[in-house]
């Protein structure tokens, strides 16, 4: 029997020339060797077009179009988390004019701060103004009282807002008229005024009675305010007929002396005697004026359709004596 022959076992080796790979396989005792020369590298255009990446014409258009649609989603939303933040910063101003308004009382016993007409075209010339809560009266003008801070030091309030001059503002109102403007001005320095029917009005009260509105009250002092929950103190202004900061209106008569603003989409802000703060939202376009130097004549009478943000306002200025 004969000795069963071991297979050979298979070797391959492995070598590289100077223009390349060469691979040498051997498949055993007298096979013939196989030689393949590799090439360093596979050019690019070996590679099938289909596998590299690329985009079509229309593919670019498609995601452009998805862009812009979202695009146009989230910018308003945006604007109005924007403007819902804006107007929280007004509410929080207001109501902290408000707590100062509560503290003078206080400290003051019990009399509210004074608030005199100094504006046009009711000037009180024997009144002294730098007694009043408020000292300037802003126009249009270059005049220095749109600009100059320095009533927050004479202010009776101001010692109980830190001097903090942006109380005094509402972060919307960047109105200007074109000569303030092009002298570099960026703001006035006030977009508030004190309700004319709380707080002293000086010249303007005879016998306890406020000479615009004899038959409503004239708050003097804190305790005098039967629903403090219901009568306003500060709000926004009109920049048009902001002025001085004694806001003023005949509630008998329907007809626009001084004007709220309504920076806040249409609505103005509002604080009351007891310390909260109201976005009211005005319905009427004659009402909602654009806020803008000379936005109108003033005063005016309240048409037919603004009846409504009158009656509202003149119901939370005061109550019938």
């Amino acid at each position: 029997m004969l000795p069963c022959e071991r297979p050979e076992r298979r070797q391959s080796s492995l070598a590289r020339t100077e223009s390349g790979a060469t691979l040498t396989q051997a498949d055993g005792p007298g096979r013939s060797l196989i030689a393949v020369k590799l090439p360093d590298s596979v050019p690019s255009s070996a590679v099938p077009a289909r596998s590299r990446p690329a985009f079509t014409l229309i593919e670019l258009l498609v995601v452009v179009s998805i862009v812009a649609i979202l695009a146009g989603l989230l910018l308003p939303a945006l604007s109005r988390a924007r403007a819902h933040a804006v107007g929280l910063v007004c509410t929080t101003n207001l109501r902290q004019m408000q707590q100062a308004l509560l503290l003078y009382a206080h400290d003051n016993q019990d009399r509210l701060v004074n608030n005199f007409d100094g504006g046009r075209p009711y000037r009180r010339p024997s009144v002294n103004l730098e007694l009043n809560w408020v000292n300037n009266v802003l126009n249009w003008e270059l005049d220095s009282g749109n600009t100059n801070l320095s009533f927050l030091s004479r202010s009776p309030l101001g010692s109980y807002v830190g001097r903090s001059a942006d109380l005094f503002l509402c972060p919307s109102d960047h109105v200007l008229s074109s000569i303030q403007r092009q002298s570099g001005w960026s703001r006035r320095v006030r977009s508030i005024s004190l309700n004319a029917m709380v707080g002293d009005a000086g010249a303007n009260v005879t016998n306890g009675s406020n000479i615009w509105n004899p038959r409503y009250r004239q708050y003097l002092r804190l305790s005098e305010v039967g629903a403090p929950t219901s009568i306003f103190s500060f709000l926004d202004e009109h920049p048009d007929s902001i002025g001085d900061g004694y806001f003023l209106n005949a509630l008998d008569e329907p007809s626009w002396i001084h004007l709220p603003a309504s920076y806040h989409a249409g609505s103005g802000n509002l604080a009351f005697i007891d310390g909260h703060v109201e976005t009211h939202s005005w319905r009427s376009k004659s009402t909602r004026r654009s806020a803008r130097p000379d936005a109108g004549p003033l005063p005016f009478s309240v048409p037919i359709d603004g009846r409504v943000d009158y009656a509202w306002l003149a119901e939370r200025t005061s109550e019938r004596r």
